[in-house]
């Protein structure tokens, strides 16, 4: 699925991604290819993205709004303390 995360300065990331959390006011959900259409408003947390490739993408976010509908989700967000991305390496 793609997946795009915007703030009101950049976009901070542009991908295919195997599946996307996200901080939503009603907790953390992750979304996989195929999941329903939905519009939630996400509070201050991490996004993390694992794309194709099998590598984790950790963004801190103070809050903003996702919408995900046939395999695209977009994620506008504020981006917290400075912090854009984390890379996990294992």
């Amino acid at each position: 699925m793609k997946v795009e995360i915007i703030t009101p300065e950049q976009s901070l990331y542009q991908g295919e991604a195997t599946s996307v959390t996200v901080p939503s006011m009603q907790g953390p959900f992750t979304m996989l290819e195929h999941h329903a259409a939905i519009v939630a408003i996400l509070e201050a947390g991490k996004v993390v993205i694992n794309d194709l490739g099998n590598e984790t993408h950790e963004f801190d976010i103070k809050g903003g709004f996702c919408e995900q509908h046939d395999n695209q989700i977009i994620i506008c967000a504020e981006v917290g303390n400075g912090k854009r991305e984390t890379e996990n390496e294992e």
